[in-house]
Parts: C-alpha cells; sequence; structure tokens
C-alpha cells in the first residue's frame, strides 16, 4: 500500500511539472525595424514614391531593391511611400547606402547617400517562447556623400528618436 501511494504522490508532482507548448504567436512585436517615409520636396504633406531605390549595409556585398518594377516581385520588397530596414542589435551604429535609380543604364543618374544611424538599444524580455527583443532608442542620423554626386535627399527628419513599434514613422525624407 505505501508502494502504491508513493507510485502516486510521484506521478502527481510528475504532472504537476509538465507545462504546455510554448510557441511564440506571430503577432507578438519583434524587434522593430526602422520606418522611413518619403515626402515630395516641392509639396511637404503629400508622400512620394520612390522608385529603384537600393538600400545596401556599409561593407555589404548585396542589398534590397524597393519598387523596381520590371523585377520579378516576389524577390523585392515593394511598398509605396515607405522602407523599413534593420538597425544592428550587435553595435551601436548602423549604416546603409540609399542608391536612388539603381541599375539605370546611364551611370550619371545614379545618386548615393550615405546615412549613419547611431543609437542606445535595450533588450526587452517578451516572452519564455518568444525570448527577448530589442528597442532603440535617442537615434541621431549623420549624412554622407560617398561618391560626391550630390545629395537627392534634400531634407531628413528625425520624427521619432525612439523605435520601438513598426506602426509610425521614425524618419522623414523630402527629394
Amino acid at each position: 500500500m505505501k508502494k502504491i501511494i508513493s507510485f502516486l504522490l510521484l506521478f502527481a508532482f510528475g504532472l504537476s511539472g509538465c507545462e504546455k507548448d510554448d510557441i511564440c504567436d506571430a503577432n507578438t512585436p519583434t524587434t522593430p525595424r526602422l520606418i522611413i517615409t518619403f515626402y515630395d520636396i516641392n509639396n511637404p504633406t503629400v508622400r512620394k514614391k520612390v522608385t529603384n531605390l537600393k538600400v545596401i549595409g556599409l561593407d555589404q556585398d548585396e542589398g534590397i531593391i524597393f519598387n523596381e518594377s520590371a523585377l520579378d516581385e516576389a524577390k523585392y520588397l515593394t511598398t509605396s511611400d515607405s522602407i523599413a530596414v534593420p538597425l544592428r542589435t550587435d553595435a551601436q551604429t548602423t549604416t546603409y547606402d540609399f542608391i536612388l535609380n539603381s541599375g539605370n543604364p546611364n551611370p550619371l543618374l545614379i545618386n548615393s547617400d550615405r546615412l549613419k544611424f547611431d543609437y542606445t538599444h535595450q533588450e526587452i524580455y517578451v516572452s519564455r517562447a518568444c525570448g527577448f527583443k530589442s528597442i532603440f532608442q535617442s537615434l541621431i542620423l549623420q549624412r554622407t556623400d560617398p561618391n560626391a554626386d550630390g545629395f537627392w535627399m534634400q531634407d531628413i527628419f528625425i520624427i521619432n528618436p525612439n523605435i520601438e513599434y513598426e506602426n509610425e514613422t521614425h524618419i522623414k525624407v523630402f527629394f
């Protein structure tokens, strides 16, 4: 009888240690990307679509081409007037080249601006299933002209220096 009671107690304690499977819900917010929205310099309240924009990380071989309608849409990200780019979580800075008219056969029409983003980041616990996400704070940027071809981004404004969500514009670019 003692063995049966011991077995039942041991079995009950064993069951109490079981937990349901942890699965991270696809709707759970993860590390947000930087949202850049483009505007018409001549009419600052109107958003403007950027065509053939290639964004490539510094010292990277390949980038992402936005709004290149002649190519297979499945291979490229297409948005109307905004793009989302990731910030590095292993550093306090991320640098991108924003190349306008990428792929144009006339090299004189291609223009590149380099933006360096400096920030601090903080790891936030989301859940056991999802782990951690990073949020970025105190965003500042520096713009350079790597090819001395003039700036195509005429004005740049940081609207929200704290990047916690992807549902808002963080930077406005006028061109």
